[in-house]
Formats: structure tokens, C-alpha cells, sequence
């Protein structure tokens, strides 16, 4: 005679929690967005190294605005990482606050990973899976029910629709970053953190992804951008912070942040030869470049927010030379990027 014990029971199936309840995107569109879609104060993080050891993360504060393309910048070794990890749950702060679309990580850890997607730097893609196969089975570990999944939707917004079925092992390297991208995005995440998304990746595929970036963006998410190309960081992000040595040293948007070096030099090609300059040119601090016994050329460097460029173009046209060309040339993210990291001088030597 057999015994019936609560282990032999059939097991049930839990209904799926309704879609206000669970804690992926879809639930937080019950309530009122945050203005921040992260907010941090006071982080800090210390690896257990040795009483010497020095802090990877040092008293950050950083807000990034809801909607925004957010860059953040910094040297290897900056904290970059440290702080990506913590906000993904992989790395435990020492102190201070974080939230991710209002959701404090201590308070609701769950909740907070669920509301932010990370695109690693890392092709962690398992061969034996299809790109089908592996957004279901991430959509799941999220708990997003098989009629709510987008998964042929995600697939087909990142290029791969006609790769759905193919084992993962076949895809070239721009695909794979591709796919980690549509994995990132299975749960709908407010907050997507894009870790060097383009490293060792070829021209064509970098525009492909920043058109996917740029899209993403224009649809609401949040985005926070690390990368070492500056000048897509430029180009992209409104807002940019600076870290070095675990400390944030700059932190606005993209368009204050290139005002701050109020510097530019304009070129000047003329068509005589010269070997000094005219009297009437004397005072402002040109300087002559004789250009191969051909045309030279005249290099002015200025301050916009102090110096008109109107009083120098009188005075070239008073003087009877003929002008052939003007060149502008102002400091961009790169000149900032040194100066602010500390490495000024390296500025000078700028292709």
C-alpha cells in the first residue's frame, strides 16, 4: 500500500503576477517616471586589499536625467566598471545611496536590477543557443510571460530577424554584440548601460549600433554610454561626466562641458610670401608659418569670449594681402579630456 506525502503531490503552476506587479519595466509604467532615472550620492567602494588599499570609488555623486543620453568618460582604472557593477547588482558599494528609476538598490534590490539592462563589454553569449532561443530564456529569467515577450520584435530592431534560428556559434563578432544588446532589452529596462559597446568592433558596424542607440533613445530609455572613442561621446551623448581615480571631476551637459576650454586658432593662407610681418599686424600676436617658399601662413590663437575676429580681417584686407583659405580649429572633448584627467600636457601632442 503506498503512502501519499506532500512530495508526491502534482505540482501546480503559478500564475504569472499580473504585469503592474512584477518588477520589469512594464510594471513601473503604473506610477509617475522619476525625474532621475539614476540618482547616486556619497558612493564609495574600497576592495579588500590591505589597510593601504585605495578606494576604487571615492565620495560619487552623479545624477543622470530620465530620457537622456548620458556619457561617462575616464581613464582605464577609473572606476568606470566598479560603478557599472554596483549599479548591476554584481559588486557590493561600501557606502552611500544608489537608485535606479526611484528604486533604492539596498531598499529593493530586485526591483532595482529589473528596472536596468547592461550591455557588457564581454561577448558572454552561450554558442549552443539561437538568438530565439536565448531572448526566451532570459525574457524568463525576468519573469515575462511567453505572451508579453517581444522577442521577434527585439530581434528584428537589432538586425538579427534573419538570424533567429541560428546557433549563436555562427555569428560573426558584430552580431554577437548585437545580439547583447537584444538580450539586455528582453524586459523592457527604463535604464540601458552600454559598456564599450563598440570596442575592436569595424567602422560599419560601430554606425549600425549608435543607429540603434540613437533609436532607443528617441523612444524613452535612458541610456548610459561608456566608451573610449571621445568622439562618439561627443557626437551622441547630451550629458557627459568625467571619472579619474574613483572621483567624478566633471559632470554636465555636452555642449557646457566643451565651453569650458575658451580656446580656438584660425589659420590663415595668404597668397604672398612674406618673411615678417606687416607693421599693421604687429599687435596681434600672430605667428608667421612660411609654408615651402609658397603662400604663408598666418596662425592666430584667442579666446572667443574676449577677442573679435572682425578687427583682424580689416586689418588683412588694409593691409593689401590676399586671403586664400580660413582655418578654424577648437578644443573638443579630447583637449577636455586631458586637461580634466590631468594629462594636459599629453594635449599638445594631439594628432
Amino acid at each position: 500500500m503506498s503512502s501519499f506525502s506532500a512530495d508526491s503531490r502534482p505540482a501546480t503552476r503559478r500564475p504569472a503576477p499580473p504585469a503592474a506587479e512584477r518588477p520589469g519595466f512594464a510594471g513601473f509604467g503604473a506610477v509617475v517616471p522619476p525625474a532621475q532615472a539614476i540618482a547616486i550620492s556619497g558612493l564609495r567602494k574600497v576592495y579588500r586589499g590591505g589597510a593601504a588599499a585605495k578606494p576604487a570609488l571615492d565620495a560619487v555623486d552623479l545624477v543622470i536625467p530620465r530620457g537622456s543620453l548620458y556619457g561617462l568618460l575616464g581613464p582605464n582604472g577609473a572606476g568606470k566598471s566598479t560603478l557599472i557593477n554596483i549599479l548591476a547588482g554584481l559588486v557590493l558599494k561600501t557606502a552611500g545611496r544608489v537608485s535606479i528609476w526611484g528604486i533604492d538598490i539596498d531598499a529593493a534590490p530586485r526591483q532595482a536590477r529589473a528596472a536596468i539592462g547592461v550591455v557588457p563589454q564581454e561577448l558572454n553569449i552561450d554558442p549552443f543557443f539561437t538568438p530565439r532561443e536565448m531572448l526566451d530564456m532570459h525574457a524568463g529569467f525576468y519573469g515575462v510571460p511567453r505572451g508579453e515577450r517581444k522577442t521577434d520584435e527585439i530581434l528584428a530592431a537589432v538586425g538579427l530577424a534573419d538570424k533567429a534560428n541560428a546557433y549563436a556559434r555562427t555569428l560573426s563578432g558584430g552580431m554577437r554584440r548585437r545580439l547583447l544588446v537584444a538580450k539586455a532589452l528582453v524586459h523592457s529596462p527604463p535604464v540601458l548601460v552600454l559598456d564599450e559597446p563598440t570596442a575592436g568592433v569595424d567602422v560599419a558596424l560601430r554606425r549600425q549600433l549608435w543607429s540603434h542607440v540613437r533609436a532607443l533613445s528617441a523612444a524613452g530609455t535612458t541610456i548610459l554610454l561608456t566608451t573610449h572613442y571621445l568622439e562618439e561621446a561627443e557626437e551622441l551623448c547630451d550629458h557627459i561626466a568625467i571619472i579619474d581615480r574613483g572621483k567624478v571631476v566633471v559632470a554636465e551637459r555636452t555642449e557646457d562641458l566643451l565651453r569650458r576650454l575658451d580656446d580656438k586658432s584660425l589659420t590663415i593662407t595668404i597668397a604672398e610670401r612674406l618673411s615678417a610681418l606687416p607693421e599693421t599686424l604687429q599687435g596681434f600676436h600672430l605667428e608667421l608659418v612660411p609654408h615651402g617658399g609658397g603662400p604663408a601662413r598666418l596662425v592666430f590663437r584667442y579666446r572667443p569670449s574676449r577677442t573679435a575676429r572682425g578687427d583682424l580681417r580689416a586689418e588683412l584686407q588694409a593691409s593689401g594681402l590676399t586671403i586664400l583659405d580660413l582655418a578654424t580649429e577648437e578644443a573638443d572633448l579630447q583637449d577636455i579630456f586631458l586637461q580634466l584627467t590631468g594629462t594636459q600636457a599629453a594635449a599638445r601632442g594631439k594628432p
